[in-house]
């Protein structure tokens, strides 16, 4: 890439480089310190930072990177990104960890939308361009069953459908102790964390919350139970599980023991979207679609049945 130059005018003689640089491109300041601290602007060989003060006629080398667009959406295949169904108005898929329903900012991994569209699949246009036929999500780090509308219809219906909660959402968790009683519904509402942008957590003004739940099989340290959701908020059934104080193992931002964690071979927390049930966009049938448990999660349940964790 070769660096454009500036000569500093002598109305910017003595200003701070990040101000001098955002007059002279035509870009805000903060953009300009961030092409100061990356080392993308020198003077003299030598690089310029934020805080340098510019004086009349010193030449300014600036490289200008090219910055990908947060919401655009990238084409690439996704591995372990399998089909379930395919259908004439959806694809169901199984969606690995570490992969995102779509872009956003301050994401730079790999998306559904860029896995579907990789892979050839026509998916509809409705929704904003880097959601398109996106009618739920599953967080990056939670593994399982996923539907995309194809069609106008199947994103009007599903959205619809999901809105109105009569979609059958069922998850799989490993979640730390055993929890009493072995089958209940918490009903605790959810909202941003008081004191963590990024975490959410049981608080009083939160938005209605509701998981029903019910322990499949205990292991002493852990136990397997099977998730319906009534509400499907940010994150809901880690926070309510760890409210109960049993968090999903593996969960390290919601509380769970690092050293268990470890033992299970776990880097993210056990939750899985096993079902998806809802009624089919065009012929009104029941679709009911199964994923089965990746490889990492069920190590940590052959861990516990083994006794090796």
């Amino acid at each position: 890439m070769t660096p454009e130059q500036y000569t500093v005018p002598e109305e910017l003689s003595g200003s701070r480089a990040d101000a001098a640089l955002a007059q002279l491109l035509g870009v805000s300041r903060s953009a300009a310190a961030l092409l100061c601290s990356e080392g993308n602007v020198s003077a003299s060989g030598a690089p310029l930072a934020k805080a340098d003060k510019v004086s009349a006629g010193q030449r300014l080398d600036v490289q200008v990177p090219e910055r990908r667009d947060p919401l655009a959406v990238v084409e690439e295949p996704v591995e372990g990104l399998d089909v379930l169904l395919d259908d004439e108005h959806f694809v169901v898929i199984d969606k690995p960890v570490g992969v995102a329903a779509h872009p956003s900012p301050g994401w730079v991994g790999p998306t559904v939308v860029g896995g579907l569209a990789a892979a050839g699949f026509r998916i509809s246009t409705s929704g904003a361009p880097e959601r398109r036929g996106i009618v739920h999500r599953l967080d990056v780090g939670t593994s399982g069953v996923m539907v995309v509308a194809k069609t106008e219809l199947g994103y009007t219906a599903l959205k619809r459908a999901f809105k109105e909660r009569t979609v059958d959402k069922v998850y799989h968790a490993l979640v730390q102790g055993l929890p009493d009683p072995l089958k209940g519904t918490i009903d605790a509402p959810i909202g941003r964390h008081p004191g963590y942008d990024w975490r959410f957590a049981v608080v009083e003004d939160g938005r209605p919350s509701v998981t029903h739940y019910e322990v499949i099989e205990a292991f002493g340290k852990a136990s397997l139970v099977e998730v319906h959701l009534e509400t499907g908020r940010t994150h809901q059934i880690r926070v309510h599980f760890s409210a109960l104080r049993h968090p999903c193992a593996g969960d390290l931002t919601y509380g769970a023991d690092p050293k268990l964690a470890a033992a299970l071979g776990l880097t993210r927390q056990w939750l899985h979207a096993r079902q998806l049930g809802f009624t089919h966009p065009s012929t009104g049938e029941w679709v009911v679609v199964t994923s089965d448990y990746p490889d990492d999660l069920q190590y940590a349940l052959d861990a516990l049945a083994d006794g090796r964790a």
